[in-house]
């Protein structure tokens, strides 16, 4: 039986996310020293760890079947591969920043300024697409220093928090791409390894959507059940069940985690009471 080959970040944070979702995914690797490879012990998979910037590479050329990797080393990559799925989870912006106590006037600041980045291509391509002129440092880490040593004028770097450009003296005034982290596969994979694949990326779904739904129970009188039913559709259709106490019933059903807090506010203004609202480990739709 052929097994299909993932390429995960060696280290860090998506590292760590990927891993957190095999697991949800329920499935178990026989090592987990992220050395070079672990094989898991109940699913034809095998992982490899590398660094994330190689990971398209070793998808294009067969070395990985498909691989866990921020959008953003994708786009800079410019390598042959598929995106198959948004993962939902190491999102971050690549944005643009400068020292900050420079005056931001748009875009054209940055007009025959020097930036330094470890993306060049991406940045290359936004300001050709403005028809602005830049020279681009590629460095290959601490972006942020740069200004500060004289190396640069201001700086394109991955941003989550901001934080670590307040403790620079920058400031983030423009974002040029949001990322998140994504699915990638090569072409041209074999009948048995897109079974396989169509099989992980079914429990990917399952586990995604659980992450964004909430399971909602309540109470609420019967004459209100048709304008709840229109704010809690459920899957197909909410649950409904009478209560020992005549006029109520309870209703069950499933609500977007986004939609959460305005829902209940409406739910609570129809005279709904006991509201339970529960995590949902897996769902099926």
């Amino acid at each position: 039986m052929e097994i299909l080959k993932l390429a995960i970040q060696k280290s860090g944070r998506l590292s760590e996310k990927s891993l957190e979702l095999l697991k949800e995914c329920g499935i178990k690797l026989h090592n987990e020293d992220r050395k070079l490879r672990s094989l898991s012990i109940n699913f034809p998979l095998e992982i490899l760890y590398l660094r994330d910037d190689d990971i398209p590479q070793y998808v294009e050329q067969g070395v990985a079947d498909i691989g866990m990797v921020g959008l953003n080393e994708v786009i800079e990559q410019q390598k042959n591969v598929n995106i198959l799925k948004n993962l939902g989870f190491a999102q971050c912006r690549l944005s643009l920043a400068i020292p900050k106590d420079e005056l931001y006037t748009g875009i054209h600041y940055f007009e025959n300024k020097k930036i330094a980045t470890s993306y060049p291509n991406i940045l290359q391509k936004f300001f050709n697409e403005n028809h602005i002129n830049v020279e681009i440092e590629t460095i290959g880490g601490s972006v942020e220093l740069a200004p500060s040593i004289g190396l640069s004028q201001a700086i394109f770097d991955i941003v989550s928090t901001g934080s670590t450009l307040i403790m620079n003296g920058l400031k983030e005034v423009h974002c040029v791409l949001k990322s998140e982290a994504v699915l990638i596969g090569k072409n041209h994979l074999t009948n048995e390894k897109l079974y396989i694949l169509n099989k992980l990326l079914f429990r990917i779904d399952a586990v995604r959507n659980a992450s964004e739904n909430k399971y909602i129970l309540l109470n609420a009188p019967d004459e209100a059940l048709p304008e709840i039913i229109k704010i809690l559709p459920g899957m197909k259709s909410p649950t409904i069940l009478p209560l020992a106490q005549k006029g109520w019933s309870s209703l069950h059903s499933v609500v977007k985690e986004e939609e959460f807090w305005n829902i209940i506010d409406q739910l609570k203004k129809l005279g709904a009471q006991g509201i339970l609202v529960c995590s949902i480990e897996k769902m099926i739709i």
